[in-house]
C-alpha cells in the first residue's frame, strides 16, 4: 500500500533512479539493501494524493503544477513576465480562483531586474537541471520552483515521507569577538548568552526603531567560541553589512558565500538521514552538531522551514552534489522546490520576510514575543525595548493572525480585510491553498479589536468581499521530534 502523498521512486519514474544516481554501494559505503527497494505500482502515475484530492479538488493539482505555483513564491522572488496561459478546466471554484489570481500576479510583478546572466547559482544547479526541475529567479539565484511531479504532490510527499530543499541562497556566516554572544544581544531581543552549547535559536534582527531587519538562527556549536549563524538570502547582503556596522570594535563578522545548505525534511527524514550519518537522529528539536553526511564534514541542525521533523545540513559547496545525490538516492526522498517549500510554511503559521514581516512590523504587532528571553524581557536592552515591552503589557494597535476564508476561494498576498459593516481592517501577507488541509489558508494584520479567533471578516477580493473568519495558527500541525523531560515523559 502506497502511503498517501508518498511519490513512489522504485518505478523508473524520470532520471531519478536510472540516469542519476550511482549504485548505492558506491556512496560513502552505503551497501545497497532491496528490503528497502518500493514494488512498483501499476497505473501509479509517480503519485498517490489523498482521495479528496485525487478526486473531487483535482483542479487544486492542475492548479499548483500551473503557472499558480511562481505567485506562490514570495521571498526575493522575480518573476518574468509571461502570457498568460490557458486555463485548465476544473469544478474547484478556489482552484480556479488561485489560478487566475496567481497568472495576475507574474503579470503585475513589474520588470525583470535580473538577467539570467546576473543571476548567481547555487552548488546544485546542474542536478536541478539533470532533474528537470522549472527554474525561477529568486533573491538573486536560479532557483527550482518545481519539478515534474508538481508543486502539490511535492507537498504532500514531504508531509508523509522526507523532501530535499536546496536553500544555498541563504546566508552563512560566523561571529567571532572577544564575547560573540553579548555582542549579537545588541541588534536581537533573543537570550543569545544563554543558549548552551549544542543548541541553534530563532531571533530577530532589530533596527534602532525595534522595526524587523530579519529573522534569522543562530547557534553555539559544541566547544566552540565563534557563533554560528543563518540568515535570509533575499536580505543577506544587507543583514551581515549592518551586523558588521553595529557590531565594530565588538564582533567580527565572516560570511561563509562558498558553503551549500541542504533542507531534509519529513516524518522520514530522521530514518533517511541515520543511514548516512549514523547517531544523528539523537539529535532533538533545535538541537545542532557537527558531523559527516555521507562522508562530508558538515554542521547539522535539527530543524527546518515546513512545520514537519527534519534537518538543515550545511556543507563545502564542493560536497553538496554528491551529498545530495546520496540522499536522494534513497526510496522516501523526493527533491523539492520552492512552490511547495512556501505552501508548506504557509500552512505551519511561520512567517516569510519581507512580507509577513519587515522593518515596519515589530515583535508585538508579528506575535514574535516568545522569541525575546525572559531576562532580555525584563532587562529591556535590545532596540526600543522598553517601547517593544510596553506595548507586550499594554497592547498593540494590530496583530497577525491566521486567517480562513469560507469556501473554496483563496485570497493572496495584499487583499484587504473589512469588518461586517464594509471598514477596513487589516490586509493579507500572505495566502494560497493550503493541500494538507484542503481549503484555502492565509494570515495577514487585524486591527487588533478583530483578532481574536473565530471572529468573522470579509477579505475584498477583487472587490468583492468573500467571508473569513480568523483562525488559530499552525493550519497543519507541528511535527518537531522535541526532547523529553527525564521521569515524566512530557516534551520539553
Amino acid at each position: 500500500m502506497v502511503t498517501p502523498g508518498f511519490v513512489d521512486l522504485a518505478s523508473p519514474t524520470p532520471m531519478m533512479r536510472q540516469r542519476l544516481f550511482p549504485p548505492r554501494g558506491a556512496r560513502s559505503g552505503h551497501t545497497h539493501d532491496p528490503s528497502r527497494e518500493r514494488p512498483a505500482k501499476a497505473g501509479a502515475e509517480g503519485a498517490t494524493a489523498p482521495e479528496t484530492l485525487r478526486q473531487k479538488d483535482r483542479g487544486g493539482d492542475e492548479l499548483l503544477e500551473s503557472r499558480a505555483a511562481y505567485a506562490a513564491l514570495t521571498e526575493g522572488v522575480i518573476r518574468p513576465h509571461r502570457r498568460p496561459g490557458k486555463s485548465l478546466r476544473s469544478d474547484d471554484r478556489g482552484a480556479r480562483e488561485f489560478r487566475r489570481s496567481g497568472a495576475r500576479a507574474i503579470l503585475d510583478n513589474g520588470p525583470v531586474t535580473d538577467t539570467p546572466e546576473s543571476l548567481r547559482r547555487t552548488p546544485l544547479h546542474a542536478l536541478h537541471l539533470e532533474l528537470g526541475a522549472k527554474m525561477v529567479p529568486f533573491a538573486g539565484y536560479e532557483m527550482p520552483v518545481q519539478y515534474p511531479v508538481g508543486v502539490l504532490k511535492e507537498h504532500l510527499h514531504t508531509r508523509a515521507s522526507a523532501g530535499l530543499f536546496d536553500v544555498s541562497h541563504m546566508g552563512q556566516a560566523f561571529l567571532s569577538g572577544d564575547a560573540p554572544d553579548r555582542a549579537l544581544e545588541r541588534l536581537t531581543p533573543a537570550d543569545v548568552v544563554g543558549l548552551k552549547e549544542g543548541m541553534q535559536r530563532y531571533g530577530l534582527l532589530l533596527n534602532e526603531n525595534g522595526g524587523i531587519k530579519d529573522d534569522f538562527m543562530f547557534s553555539r556549536l559544541v566547544g566552540e567560541w565563534d557563533l554560528y549563524i543563518v540568515v535570509n538570502g533575499a536580505t543577506k547582503e544587507g543583514d551581515f553589512a549592518y551586523i558588521g556596522e553595529k557590531l565594530s570594535g565588538v564582533g567580527s563578522l565572516t560570511p561563509k558565500p562558498d558553503r551549500a545548505l541542504l533542507a531534509l525534511q519529513g516524518p522520514k527524514a530522521g530514518d533517511v538521514l541515520e543511514r548516512h550519518s549514523p547517531g544523528i537522529d539523537q539529535l532533538t528539536f533545535m538541537k545542532v552538531a557537527r558531523t559527516t553526511v555521507a562522508g562530508a564534514p558538515a554542521i547539522v541542525s535539527r530543524s527546518g522551514y515546513t512545520g514537519e521533523d527534519g534537518f538543515e545540513i550545511s556543507l563545502e559547496g564542493g560536497d553538496a552534489e554528491r551529498v545530495a545525490r546520496a540522499l536522494l538516492g534513497e526510496p522516501e526522498v523526493l527533491p523539492i522546490g520552492l512552490g511547495a517549500r512556501d505552501s508548506l510554511r504557509l500552512e505551519a503559521g511561520l512567517c516569510l520576510y519581507g512580507h509577513d514581516i519587515d522593518e515596519s512590523t515589530d515583535p508585538v504587532e508579528a506575535d514574535l514575543v516568545w522569541s525575546i528571553g525572559k531576562r532580555r524581557k525584563e532587562q529591556k536592552d535590545f532596540p526600543a525595548g522598553e517601547r517593544i515591552m510596553a506595548e507586550a503589557a499594554n497592547g498593540t494597535a494590530r496583530k497577525r493572525v491566521g486567517i480562513r476564508p469560507e469556501g473554496r476561494a483563496p485570497a493572496r498576498e495584499g487583499a484587504e480585510i473589512a469588518d461586517k459593516n464594509g471598514r477596513l481592517i487589516g490586509r493579507v501577507t500572505s495566502g494560497g491553498f493550503g493541500p494538507s488541509v484542503n481549503a484555502p489558508v492565509a494570515m495577514g494584520y487585524l486591527e487588533t479589536a478583530f483578532a481574536a479567533t473565530g471572529a468573522e471578516i470579509d477579505l475584498l477580493v477583487r472587490g468583492k468581499p468573500l467571508p473569513a473568519r480568523v483562525a488559530p495558527m499552525p493550519f497543519a500541525p507541528h511535527r518537531y521530534k522535541r526532547a523529553t523531560k527525564p521521569n515524566t515523559g512530557a516534551t520539553a
